[in-house]
């Protein structure tokens, strides 16, 4: 899957950066964050804008350890390629799948940077949950979220994500991420809105509640 159209830059995102940085190491030496949300809501986009605001933090798209038979299945593989690697202060190596030929690839390294970004429909899932130093969940309804992938991706995807939704639909009946999420992360416009999760009361190294390019996110 692509990422969706970039929303485009905001000082929120840096104030965002800077929280994510002064969290304790959460897997190891690193911050292990988080980016979940259903699929077409924007999460590679946030993570890759993140990314960047952290100055090049590396990202595991789940993408990379999913596959047509294991949708979601993909946590053995999660932990023993990559979290516990990491949790002992080691490079990891995976092996990302390739969608066009069905079948896993060369291995891949990531670094124990001091921030690590895991991106996926799942990625605060049960298992992953205590490595994680946040947990960001894109607030964007499944429908919607699933009509823009089905635009972004084209009729060739279509039985696809006939499928996927509902795998996905599944999934987060079984294993809900939202309940447990620090951050809800809404796109407006040109920027995002940064809400405390369900069950966060904002305190220190809160990510901002505030849009990014609004005055009181300068």
């Amino acid at each position: 899957m692509t990422a969706d159209p970039d929303p485009g830059p905001g000082p929120g995102l840096d104030r965002a950066a800077t929280a994510l940085r002064l969290l304790p190491p959460s897997c190891g030496p690193v911050r292990l964050v988080a980016v979940d949300g259903h699929a077409g809501s924007g999460k590679s986009t946030l993570a890759a804008r993140l990314a960047a605001a952290l100055g090049g933090a590396p990202v595991l798209h789940l993408d990379d350890l999913a596959s047509h038979e294991d949708l979601f299945e993909w946590d053995g593989r999660l932990l023993d390629q990559v979290v516990v690697p990491l949790s002992e202060g080691r490079a990891a190596r995976y092996h990302p799948y390739d969608w066009n030929l069905r079948s896993f690839g060369p291995a891949r390294t990531l670094e124990p940077a001091p921030v690590v970004l895991l991106e996926g429909v799942g990625a605060g899932r049960r298992v992953v949950r205590p490595f994680l130093a946040r947990l960001l969940w894109m607030e964007r309804g499944a429908e919607e979220s699933w009509a823009r992938g089905r635009h972004r991706d084209g009729p060739a995807q279509a039985d696809f994500w006939d499928g996927w939704t509902v795998a996905e639909t599944r999934h987060f009946t079984e294993d809900p991420s939202r309940p447990f999420a620090d951050t809800l992360v809404r796109e407006r416009g040109k920027g995002y809105e940064w809400l405390p999760g369900p069950s966060v009361t904002a305190g220190p190294n809160q990510i901002i509640t505030h849009r990014d390019g609004s005055p009181a996110a300068n």
